[in-house]
């Protein structure tokens, strides 16, 4: 095998694998503290608020936009020539970007679980505006090696 088809092969592997680990950390750190927040809610006789979940599912978006990354870049190993080392830069800047936006969304989502818990439900808005802050980054990172990946020609 060619290095270069090595190489762009790789870095599309590592454009959603990475983000799927951000978002699985993501969802995992958010996901323990909606765990806690309903526990919480629970004893002290509250309906459990179903506004955690999306705290809990905001990071799952970055593996999406890795796999839409890694699709377009699958597209472009027949025309590898000597630009895998592109490819493989533009995998990793993928993977890397939408890992930590997930990373850090659920991060937020985590703090969010925490605030609105101990708000009684209030301020939701103020967590969805930080979560689409985070999401903005993933998103943007996808729409930058998109308009660098259509530059890579054979």
């Amino acid at each position: 095998m060619d290095a270069n088809v090595f190489l762009g092969q790789l870095g599309a592997g590592l454009a959603v694998g990475l983000a799927a680990v951000g978002s699985s950390i993501g969802a995992g750190v958010a996901g323990m503290s909606a765990a806690g927040a309903w526990a919480k809610d629970a004893k002290a006789g509250k309906p459990l608020r179903f506004i955690y979940i999306i705290c809990v599912a905001a990071p799952i978006t970055q593996t999406i936009y890795g796999m839409i990354v890694m699709l377009m870049m699958s597209a472009k190993l027949d025309l590898v020539g000597a630009a895998g080392g592109t490819l493989f830069g533009i995998g990793l800047a993928t993977g890397l970007g939408e890992m930590l936006s997930a990373w850090m969304q659920g991060a937020i989502g985590a703090a969010g679980c925490r605030m609105l818990s101990d708000s009684d439900g209030k301020g939701f808005a103020f967590v969805l505006i930080a979560l689409g802050i985070a999401e903005t980054v993933g998103i943007f990172t996808m729409a930058f090696m998109l308009v660098l990946l259509s530059r890579v020609t054979g």
